[in-house]
């Protein structure tokens, strides 16, 4: 077994490679970044195999309204629950912008199918489940197989044990690939707002990870922690049925504390200053009420427990790294990569695409990566600017992609040999922020902008991707 240090270096020239090399690749997670790697891998010749611990693909959109029975999540020894999808999700984007490129996400007209442009969280797992029979995916995928334990052998190898999630016994299976690509997700570790007091304090908390249903809440006062899109839809499915919602958050402004407009029961406060045994929750901007709920819509850590890189990749303050471009540890590169990691995405699935052509064009040996030397720079005048412009850690994978929605992709695009991404795709994005930000409340169903949508179909009529079954 290969005991590698941070220092020890194990990628080789990309040029000392023969061209288009099949490689043996292991994909860890089935959800859309993990069949989306699988179809790149296996378009550029590579021979892949998927781990996916549940019984079906969609990863986190494979709604259950099962809960994890530590509903804040902070017991390591609790039953893990990898959804977070609550009951009522829909999409924060239009059906358009989020599919594959490869794939167009349109209204199928199946029965029972919903063709709304901001569709639920059902039809996007409908639609990965379309996916992945048309591009024969599943065959690729090995259902119930837990991984604990990814890590390097000898001669550059990666070996990946895993077990039967459905109740083998012992420690199951051990295979060696030639590369490993994570994309288990970063939504089942929940980060939790730290609140003075709190541990004398008599209410329920939850994090919003096991949030299903507003029925639980009934009559009740609440406080939700955050001001994310799923803070935005988890106050107003629970205000239909509590006493009162009370939403705290750091990103409030002055003029928007009090009650929200259009709304009863509804206040926006600014952040919890503390809480009291008597259960009081008091707020920073002096404000003082009664709860009897907090749900943190907190976030999530980056969480994967089975990775051993003796120290190689690290998570400091939820930043994963060092990673060039999110992807590639240059002392590990190319032979294990990450996708997904970006946050405050402008299109997650098509980012998926340009992440994975990537990856599956540096294997094979069709697209050049820079040294590590190269990338080790490249990290460091990132992270330096993130420092010098006051970005905390925690945001390492979500400020550019959220300051400059299509820099990245079309920085991937590039790199990756890849068309960038479509303008009508751009122009729909910027335009559904503007109709989110000016119309919370009803921009999912009043969208009337008809002429970028035949744009974007007859791109997909004239696009070839050259996609390889």
């Amino acid at each position: 077994m290969v005991t590698p240090s941070p220092n020890q270096t194990f990628s080789f020239p990309l040029s000392a490679m023969p061209s288009l090399i099949s490689r043996n690749v292991a994909v860890i997670g089935a959800g859309a970044a993990g069949l989306c790697a699988a179809l790149e891998l296996r378009g550029e010749g590579h021979n892949v195999v998927v781990y996916e611990r549940e019984n079906q693909i969609g990863g986190t959109w494979a709604y259950t309204p099962e809960t994890e029975s530590d509903p804040i999540g902070l017991d390591p020894k609790r039953k893990v629950v990898h959804s977070s999808v609550y009951a009522s999700l829909r999409t924060n984007l239009p059906r358009e912008n989020m599919g594959f490129r490869i794939y167009p996400f349109v209204a199928s007209g199946k029965p029972g199918r919903d063709p709304r442009r901001y569709p639920s969280h059902r039809e996007v797992w409908e639609y990965l489940r379309d996916f992945a029979e048309e591009f024969r995916l599943g065959e690729l995928v090995r259902f119930g197989r837990e991984v604990w334990h990814v890590g390097l052998v000898e001669d550059r190898k990666w070996v990946v044990k895993s077990r039967d999630r459905n109740g083998g016994e012992g420690d199951g299976d051990s295979e060696v690939y030639d590369a490993v690509v994570i994309c288990n997700g970063h939504y089942t570790e929940p980060r939790i707002a730290e609140i003075p007091g709190i541990d004398e304090w008599p209410g329920k908390q939850i994090h919003s990870h096991n949030y299903r249903v507003p029925d639980p809440f009934r009559d009740q006062a609440v406080v939700v922690i955050g001001n994310s899109a799923s803070s935005d839809d988890i106050c107003r499915d629970i205000a239909g049925v509590a006493k009162e919602v009370h939403i705290a958050a750091r990103s409030v402004e002055d003029k928007l504390l009090g009650k929200l407009p259009g709304h009863g029961n509804i206040w926006f406060h600014s952040m919890i200053k503390s809480v009291r045994k008597d259960g009081t929750v008091s707020f920073e901007d002096g404000t003082e009420i009664y709860a009897d709920v907090i749900i943190h819509c907190t976030g999530y850590k980056y969480h994967f427990p089975f990775l051993e890189t003796n120290g190689i990749v690290t998570v400091d303050d939820n930043r994963v790294g060092p990673l060039y471009k999110h992807i590639f540890p240059p002392t590990l590169a190319p032979w294990l990569s990450f996708v997904g990691f970006p946050w405050k995405v402008s299109a997650p699935f098509p980012m998926f695409e340009f992440q994975c052509k990537w990856i599956a064009g540096v294997l094979s040996g069709r697209v050049p990566l820079e040294s590590k030397e190269e990338m080790t720079a490249d990290i460091e005048a990132f992270y330096a600017f993130l420092e010098a412009s006051g970005i905390p850690k925690r945001y390492t994978h979500s400020h550019l992609t959220e300051e400059y929605p299509y820099e990245y992709s079309d920085c991937l695009a590039a790199k990756g040999g890849s068309p960038p991404p479509e303008e009508w795709r751009k122009q729909m994005y910027f335009a559904a922020e503007r109709r989110r930000a000016g119309m919370r409340e009803t921009y999912r169903d009043e969208w009337d902008d008809e002429d970028l949508i035949s744009l974007a179909h007859q791109d997909f009529k004239n696009y070839n991707l050259g996609v390889t079954l």
